[in-house]
């Protein structure tokens, strides 16, 4: 692994791993929305693919999909795909910030954890 990353792929990289965990909080604010509807499953369904933040997350993930094949074009995979592991950081994070969802320390210490293994492999 002697490919070294350019500023613009880590920006690239980066942006992807901040979209994803984006997309995150959308599904999670559809799922609240979706959890709230009441009636059928069909009812429930039909409301889901009209949930404006669930819309959102899936154009959101769309144009992730493109971007990550754009980026693939030019990074190699195993230089690339170790970024994903910033969106297992940051998510958790923003959930708590976001929905008041708890963030006991073990999760610190996992992400610390996780954020070494990404300077390790990318290093």
């Amino acid at each position: 692994m002697t490919e070294r990353l350019s500023a613009s792929q880590i920006a690239l990289l980066l942006l992807y791993a901040g979209g994803m965990a984006a997309g995150q909080l959308l599904f999670k604010s559809a799922a609240l929305r979706y959890a709230a509807s009441a009636g059928t499953t069909g009812d429930r369904l039909f409301g889901l693919a009209q949930n404006g933040f669930f819309i959102a997350a899936v154009i959101l993930y769309a144009a992730l999909a493109l971007l990550w094949v754009w980026v693939l074009s030019f990074t190699s995979l195993s230089r690339a795909y170790p970024f994903v592991a910033i969106a297992f950081a940051i998510t958790p994070l923003l959930g708590g910030l976001f929905f008041g969802e708890p963030l006991p320390l073990r999760l610190f210490v996992g992400l610390f954890l996780i954020l070494c293994g990404l300077f390790f492999v990318i290093g």
